[in-house]
């Protein structure tokens, strides 16, 4: 069995069985702490990968090959039950003229902080996807000038598999596994509809390439070496991360991660992507021992 880039052999099942019986009191939540912790099953910034292990575990006792202890507590999925964002009032006033009339702006992380209520409204009421909750190692940036906010940035965890662009970093499906987590994907980016300023996308996302794989390793304890994207062209053209250099990879097949019937069911979507340093293949490319 292979589990999230792990492979789960016979010899794992017969440990985890023997694991399981030597510890009858724990929790299913205990015994996938305490077995991260023997198999030093972390994330890269040293945080415990409990969550993918009770998956893994609950998988193993579904087909069989385990036994695990009564559920003690019934989790809430707050995912699921996640109500939408609450609305935030904010000043519409417009902004307009030339980038350089906006003066000095300021990018701010906002994610865990005071103003996350205010860019999960944003997105919410003024991007066409509206708001979801991002998945995996994340941020969230919230661009002032002055005192006005004026465009919104959210960066999370990339798709596992993207045929095309695969394809152009060249890595082997093995090389993908360990190092995807050095790909973040620009899952939302807003300027507000109040918001009319000339070639300011393009200049955002020049400026916002600058810092985001700083900010990212000060959190999660590695760089980034490749961002990504993916535009919608039915309903854009992608002009502003032309303008930014970003590279077309390719074009999405339409199709979701979990499909089985090879027919796409959705729209179509660009691939665009920035290698944020010459030698990205080579970082993205090495396994890791």
């Amino acid at each position: 069995m292979r589990y999230r880039g792990r492979n789960i052999t016979n010899e794992d099942v017969l440990f985890i069985r023997g694991f399981i019986a030597k510890h009858p009191d724990d929790s299913r939540w205990m015994l996938s702490r305490k077995l991260c912790r023997e198999w030093n099953w972390v994330q890269s910034n040293g945080a415990l990968r409990d969550m993918i292990c009770r998956s893994m575990m609950l998988e193993l006792a579904r087909s069989g090959h385990i036994e695990l202890p009564p559920v003690r507590v019934q989790m809430i999925n707050t995912l699921a039950k996640r109500t939408k964002p609450r609305k935030v009032e904010i000043n519409r006033t417009p902004v307009e003229g030339k980038v350089s009339d906006l003066g000095q702006l300021t990018f701010k992380q906002v994610r865990r902080t005071s103003s996350e209520a205010l860019f999960n409204s944003l997105i919410e009421q003024f991007h066409y996807l509206g708001y979801t909750q991002p998945v995996g190692e994340q941020l969230k940036y919230i661009v002032w000038a002055k005192d006005r906010p004026i465009a919104c940035f959210a960066w999370s965890s990339a798709p596992r598999h993207i045929g095309d662009r695969d394809r152009f970093i060249g890595w082997t499906k093995k090389q993908r596994e360990q190092n995807l987590s050095l790909i973040a994907c620009n899952t939302r980016f807003l300027i507000p509809p109040w918001v009319k300023v000339p070639c300011l996308a393009s200049h955002l996302l020049g400026k916002m390439i600058r810092i985001l794989s700083f900010d990212w390793e000060k959190l999660y304890c590695h760089p980034l070496y490749y961002l990504e994207t993916f535009v919608d062209t039915e309903l854009f053209a992608g002009t502003c991360y032309k303008a930014a250099n970003w590279l077309k990879i390719g074009r999405t097949t339409g199709r979701g991660k979990h499909d089985q019937t090879g027919k796409a069911n959705r729209s179509l979507k660009d691939v665009l992507g920035y290698p944020l340093t010459p030698d990205f293949r080579r970082h993205l490319c090495g396994e890791q021992t």
